[in-house]
């Protein structure tokens, strides 16, 4: 049975937490891909690039999103993708997922309508194989 996510983002600067997500995504039969980005500046890159040639088959359906990197963080990346989010046509569901526990950070997540929710490091794999059932 094929994976229920065609294509999942990580964007997380810690390499050994993203080769975690990247082994449970595997092992569970979750997502079929997963791009993965160190910085909010080169996924936000990606994304602008995909507007430009016109290619929602490569938009992930899902996007997990830290906080703390360095070049762009979290916050940084939320301003810029809420500017282009619109002019894709495909539903991207898209979780912050943060060790930080102030819930400050968690209601600015909030804040933000493409934010579905802010889940809080580690993640149970429970709360994975949750949020990787295909969304209607």
């Amino acid at each position: 049975m094929p994976p229920p996510i065609k294509l999942a983002c990580l964007i997380d600067d810690d390499k050994v937490y993203a080769n975690l997500i990247k082994k449970i995504l595997e092992i569970k039969n979750l997502s079929q891909n997963l791009l993965l980005f160190k910085n909010g500046q080169e996924a936000l890159e990606y994304f602008k690039a995909l507007l430009e040639n016109l290619t929602e088959q490569q938009l992930p359906e899902i996007i997990l999103l830290d906080l703390n990197m360095p070049v762009m963080d979290g916050w940084e990346f939320l301003n810029e993708f809420t500017l282009i989010k619109n002019r894709f046509h495909k539903k991207i569901t898209l979780y912050v997922v943060s060790s930080s526990i102030d819930p400050r950070d968690l209601e600015r997540a909030k804040s933000f309508h493409m934010v579905e929710d802010y889940l809080i490091k580690p993640i149970e794999i429970k709360k994975f194989q949750e949020i990787f059932q295909p969304q209607d």
